[in-house]
């Protein structure tokens, strides 16, 4: 099993939902984020004084699936969150060792 990281923008989070329903991905964990990349934030102007945003407002999804489908999950998140602008995010693949449903007890890729 692998858990998929995907570091997302904000407004594409609808169709990264409905691109990975499409693969097959019935659940998902979502959390509001901030952080930056490369360009190490963005600058903005207020009340006439510009300042640098540090953070920038992102999305973060956990995904945990089995091994064969990884690159699915991949390609899905890619290509609906892609906007070919700076900032679009990063995606990466974590192993995961155990899973466990806490309800049932059932264990591995039975679990997910």
């Amino acid at each position: 099993m692998k858990k998929v990281e995907a570091i997302i923008k904000p407004f594409k989070l609808d169709e990264v939902k409905d691109a990975l329903a499409e693969v097959g991905i019935q659940g998902m964990t979502v959390t509001e984020v901030k952080g930056f990349g490369r360009t190490g934030g963005k600058k903005e102007v207020y009340r006439g004084s510009a300042y640098v945003v540090d953070f920038v407002p992102k999305v973060k999804l956990d995904i945990v699936v089995p091994d064969h489908m990884v690159q699915s999950v991949i390609d899905a998140i890619e290509k609906s969150a892609k906007t070919g602008r700076i900032g679009d995010g990063k995606i990466f693949v974590v192993p995961v060792d155990e899973a466990v449903r806490i309800r049932t007890g059932e264990r591995g890729e039975d679990a997910i």
